[in-house]
């Protein structure tokens, strides 16, 4: 089955609808900068809950969860079951720790702590990694859009990158978070639509698909060596544990998100509501990489040579979903990949504002000079995220050697937070030192990798964390 003239409409709907929903919010975000970056802490626990559902779920997850679980097993759901501890942390520590400080800035504390060096520092880093995630999310959206409808791949990613950053520029966070609550929705009736049809689809009906994955120990969460260079259970998990509290401790994105709810209570029971979501829902992913493989190995006359890995889903909303349900597949996969990047512009347009143009700006700042900052901000990062994903789609080996700095620059953040979170006073030279040593065995370990990548971020904030304590207690 090719897709129908509903199947596109369904889908422009979608993005039009989105746009427009989004625009719809200028009037309560131009009002001043608090209302952009934070919108006054005024949005429904449940927006903000579903914002960070979206948050977390891009189109990475939509094709990577699948493709990985089609070509292996469930060993990706490990990182997912990390989850709670880092929410738990987050409802403990960081929310009532940012909420007390009543700045939308992730890096504020950072300043507080060890002053401005460490907040500039981790700013900068922070933009960086955003301007890799922009252009690493338009390229890797553009690719399955390409495969679905033919379209040419640079044009996707222009088109995709203009239209999220009109509603996030003109609506502010409230559009981010609005339609990022109607993304997540569809994301999600878009995921279970598949996984059922996939399950009833089977020749010999349902017990049919876990006879075949069983058989290939599909179902299996990894392997339970102690290795050290295998995405093993154990390796998995506990990056997923060091990933998730640099999401929810000191991401921009997630913080943010934390001073939009009305009190410290929404803003927890959002976060919980938000986290918790993306479990049930990454399982429904790695669910249907699993059933794709049952429903191809049954019927493999229905699979084109050639078709593996991240390209079996897309190939299978095209050519297995009923018309009508294609477009709203198609809409949901692009719901993933536009909500992370309207995510990005905003966050990163607010760091700007807060963490530079308000720290370096001499005499008293404008409403109104400060909505331009914004504006400004969100242009620049939206613009040169499009340069970015352009640029990956012409370079051979861009993305990996991208993502590997990006590793080295966000690497450490999460260590040095935690170094002041648990001692009181450190000295600036010993924070310099610490961050120092963590960025060296990330670096190593990015570019020569002698334990699995995983470890990266486990080992560079270990060394950061435990170099800072070290020598906080010897220098007493």
């Amino acid at each position: 089955m090719e897709l129908t003239l509903l199947d596109y409409i369904i889908f422009f709907l979608f993005i039009g609808g989105v746009t427009l929903f989004g625009c719809s919010f200028y009037r309560r975000s131009r009002r001043s900068a608090e209302a952009f970056t934070a919108a006054e802490g005024q949005l429904p626990a449940w927006v903000v809950g579903m914002s960070i559902f979206a948050t977390f779920v891009s189109s990475i997850s939509f094709l990577g969860l699948p493709g990985g679980s089609y070509a292996g097993n469930w060993n990706q759901l490990v990182f997912s079951l990390s989850i709670p501890f880092a929410t738990w942390l987050a409802a403990k520590v960081f929310i009532p720790l940012y909420r007390s400080l009543n700045s939308v800035s992730a890096y504020h504390y950072l300043e507080l702590k060890f002053g401005y060096w460490a907040r500039a520092y981790v700013a900068i880093c922070y933009l960086l990694t955003q301007l890799a995630r922009v252009g690493s999310i338009l390229l890797l959206l553009a690719i399955p859009i390409n495969t679905m409808f033919g379209w040419d791949i640079g044009t996707i990613i222009v088109a995709t990158g203009l239209l999220t950053l009109i509603y996030s520029l003109v609506g502010g966070i409230s559009a981010v978070m609005w339609t990022d609550a109607v993304q997540g929705v569809i994301l999600i009736v878009g995921a279970v639509v598949c996984a059922v049809l996939l399950t009833v689809g089977m020749p010999e009906g349902p017990a049919q698909l876990f006879e075949i994955a069983a058989a290939h120990n599909k179902f299996s969460l990894g392997s339970l060596s102690l290795s050290l260079r295998e995405p093993t259970l154990w390796v998995v998990f506990v990056y997923g544990l060091l990933t998730n509290m640099q999401n929810y401790g000191i991401d921009q994105n997630y913080i943010q998100r934390y001073m939009t709810a009305r009190s410290t209570a929404e803003a927890v029971r959002s976060t919980l509501f938000g986290s918790l979501l993306y479990i049930p829902v990454s399982l429904i992913f790695v669910y249907i990489g699993t059933a794709l493989f049952a429903y191809y190995t049954a019927q493999p006359d229905l699979l084109p040579e050639g078709v593996q890995g991240d390209k079996v889903f897309p190939y299978y909303i095209v050519h297995g979903l009923p018309t009508g349900l294609t477009g709203l597949v198609i809409a949901s996969l692009f719901a993933a990949g536009m909500s992370t990047i309207s995510t990005s512009i905003n966050s990163a347009a607010t760091i700007v504002l807060t963490d530079f143009y308000k720290k370096f700006h001499r005499g008293p700042s404008s409403p109104r000079r400060e909505m331009a900052v914004l504006y400004g901000a969100s242009a620049a990062v939206g613009g040169i995220g499009v340069v970015v994903g352009l640029m990956m789609m012409q370079i051979d080996g861009v993305l990996d050697a991208w993502w590997k700095l990006a590793s080295i620059f966000s690497g450490g953040m999460l260590g040095l937070f935690l170094l002041g979170l648990v001692c009181h006073k450190v000295k600036r030279t010993n924070a310099v030192i610490a961050v120092a040593a963590g960025l060296a065995v990330i670096a190593w370990m990015s570019f020569w990798a002698p334990l699995h990548t995983y470890l990266t971020i486990v080992l560079g904030t270990t060394a950061i964390f435990l170099t800072g304590f070290i020598l906080t207690k010897v220098s007493k």
